[in-house]
């Protein structure tokens, strides 16, 4: 309890609206507990697959933290509204809509109008297109207030595709060694950009393909059902794809139900939440 977020000096009960920007528990976490413990009566928004995929991530946080769920919320009590971007709802006089971020799958920057004062709430947001998602949009009038994440505001990264050639040369470098990666990645999110790039790169490489690539999650058959589901959310090269192809049916990658299932008997790549990241190399070691 001592971890949840402080807000002695809000009110909860006079908010009218709560909007959800994106899935990612730092960002949504606190929610259930905020309608079902606090004064709150308002109403909350996200998108469309901000929803599908909230409930997935929570459920399984929820089982991997060994939290009560009865003492944080009850799960039948949160009480959502979904919201299409472009779209503009009002509630109580207050106006607001949504844009797409780019970030993850769903993830929206809330512009807020409140008697002709306008505010962009950004949350997490991406200023270049990748693999599978848009680009932020650009909103086509400056806000009168901008409400960022500042977690980058200071780095200078690498160009995308220096990036991807660094994570691609490790992977096969290691492999050409006899040796095994692990990525320690969410079951959502990340995790579909690098998979999408993992693919790609065996389909191009005709001597990496007897090596296997795992996706260890007990929520993958799930989140590739939600992916899938949410084809027109993602970029034009996706969806062109998607026309002839889905191309989240991976050729060179298998789902990995559990770290039982793993068999250690040469190169591979396993792609793994945390928790059973630190299984695979005690298993691995011992």
């Amino acid at each position: 309890m001592a971890a949840l977020p402080y807000f002695g000096e809000i009110d909860p009960s006079t908010i009218d609206v709560l909007s959800v920007t994106h899935f990612h528990l730092d960002h949504a976490a606190f929610l259930p507990y905020f309608q079902e413990k606090t004064a709150f009566k308002g109403r909350v928004f996200m998108t469309h697959a901000t929803k599908a995929i909230y409930k997935l991530l929570l459920s399984d946080y929820v089982k991997v933290s060994k939290v009560s769920v009865d003492m944080l919320y009850d799960e039948h009590s949160i009480l959502r509204s979904v919201i299409d971007f472009h779209q503009t709802l009002e509630v109580n006089g207050i106006r607001f809509w949504c844009y797409t971020a780019g970030h993850v799958l769903g993830a929206a920057m809330f512009m807020v109008d409140i008697a002709g004062v306008r505010v962009l709430y950004a949350g997490d947001y991406s200023r270049e297109e990748d693999r599978h998602l848009r680009a932020a949009e650009i909103p086509q009038f400056s806000p009168d207030i901008c409400i960022i994440e500042s977690t980058y505001g200071v780095q200078l990264h690498q160009p995308r595709n220096v990036r991807e050639k660094r994570f691609t040369d490790v992977i096969h470098s290691t492999i050409s060694q006899g040796g095994c990666v692990l990525i320690p990645a969410f079951a959502l999110g990340r995790a579909q950009e690098l998979l999408l790039i993992l693919d790609e790169y065996w389909s191009n490489h005709h001597e990496l393909h007897n090596i296997p690539i795992y996706y260890a999650s007990p929520l993958a058959k799930w989140c590739m059902a939600v992916y899938q589901t949410y084809i027109n959310s993602m970029n034009e090269r996706i969806r062109n794809q998607f026309a002839n192809s889905n191309p989240f049916d991976f050729k060179h990658i298998s789902p990995l139900k559990s770290m039982e299932n793993f068999n250690d008997v040469g190169p591979s790549v396993v792609m793994a939440k945390s928790e059973w990241s630190s299984e695979w190399i005690v298993k691995t070691i011992i």
